[in-house]
């Protein structure tokens, strides 16, 4: 049994191991944000959307690969993730697991196949099933609107008053602009000192320039002060029409001059939109 099972986990929320049967219906619909926090060959945090993420049972997790993406590949390498399930209702549920295999073939596999999304699908099916063993969880729980609508605009006051950061590119500006606007979900990533990854959902940011985001802590405050300056946080961005980007650099920590919100500058960039996942920043030679 994991050492943090059973302690308190985000939010002062009691960690559990098993999910209800309620539960585990939630987390069936194709139509929900199922977010996957891996750990790359750095074992730096990367973030991915899978949407086919479900539960097998009370205890496990699986989730169907149509795709190729460096989520994949990391969790062969290194299986420790952690994972958040946002459903229509506005419910969210947090947790960590441990990937054990992957199968072609088998019951799973033709489950996921069999749904709508993919059964009718001519152009691409479920080539792949993963499975997770569940390590802990908590949720349900609400989305913090009053926090969320305070951070946006409190970012996006604070922008003019940071100091823009001098080097190349880092974001395009469509990336700027999409990490900016209020409709994009944002969710963030960092790596905890036991090797787990976290994530926070719904933190709102701004592009201060193509290097730098501003994250406004109004939402999960108490979980932000285990983040140090110096550490290495992934954001991923999503929004309802299923764009999303990945971006990545070293937190510099939060400022009182800033009104509190912390600054991340920027070293990399990740298109993680089908048909061509793949690194957009530091920029890769052709072959």
């Amino acid at each position: 049994m994991p050492a943090h099972y059973g302690g308190l986990g985000p939010g002062g929320r009691m960690l559990r191991r098993d999910l209800s049967a309620e539960e585990m219906q939630a987390f069936e619909p194709d139509n929900k944000v199922g977010i996957l926090a891996t750990l790359d060959e750095g074992d730096l945090p990367h973030l991915s959307l899978i949407t086919t993420l479900r539960a097998k049972g009370p205890r496990q997790l699986m989730w169907g690969q149509f795709c190729e993406g460096a989520s994949k590949a990391n969790v062969e390498r290194r299986p420790k993730t952690a994972f958040c399930v946002m459903t229509l209702d506005r419910r969210i549920w947090r947790g960590r697991a441990r990937w054990t295999d992957k199968q072609g073939h088998g019951e799973d596999y033709e489950r996921f196949n069999q749904a709508p999304m993919f059964r009718y699908n001519a152009y691409f099916g479920i080539h792949t099933a993963h499975h997770m063993e569940l390590e802990s969880l908590t949720g349900p729980e609400s989305i913090n609107l009053a926090g969320l609508g305070a951070g946006l605009l409190l970012s996006a006051a604070i922008k003019r008053f940071t100091p823009s950061a001098s080097g190349e590119a880092v974001m395009n500006s469509w990336t700027r602009r999409f990490l900016s606007r209020p409709d994009t979900l944002t969710f963030l990533s960092w790596v905890e000192a036991d090797g787990y990854p976290t994530i926070l959902p719904l933190v709102p940011t701004t592009a201060v320039d193509s290097r730098r985001l501003l994250i406004a802590p109004w939402v999960y405050r108490a979980e932000f002060q285990r983040l140090e300056a110096g550490k290495a946080l992934c954001v991923f961005g999503l929004n309802l029409a299923m764009e999303s980007v990945c971006v990545r650099g070293i937190f510099r920590g939060f400022s009182k001059k800033r009104f509190g919100c912390g600054l991340l500058d920027l070293d990399w960039a990740y298109n993680s939109m089908p048909p061509k996942q793949g690194r957009i920043y530091p920029p890769q030679a052709l072959e």
